[in-house]
């Protein structure tokens, strides 16, 4: 399993979290509360928390392909959202 993590500052994390699942949840299985959520594509899981200076987003994928398809698929959409403040900063670190 490929994992990937980024911290994202911004202080709107959660409603980002509640849009983006909304708009996922049409096809996708997930699960969210105000401050978190956990996304689960066909090859990835997305796991998303946020406080009050950032959102954290964790994605662990089949293998290191779909990771970097996830990690693409994951930021676009968030900055879809963010369009006040887009393009958001995603510092992606590889690993555990």
């Amino acid at each position: 399993m490929d994992k990937a993590t980024a911290r994202v500052p911004t202080a709107h994390g959660g409603k980002y979290i509640q849009q983006l699942c909304k708009h996922w949840s049409h096809k996708l299985q997930v699960e969210w509360t105000p401050a978190s959520a956990v996304v689960r594509f066909e090859r990835a899981v997305a796991t998303m928390t946020a406080d009050a200076d950032a959102l954290d987003v964790r994605i662990e994928a089949e293998d290191s392909e779909t990771l970097a398809r996830m990690k693409a698929v994951v930021a676009s959409h968030l900055d879809r959202f963010a369009f006040r403040e887009a393009p958001l900063a995603f510092d992606w670190r590889t690993g555990p």
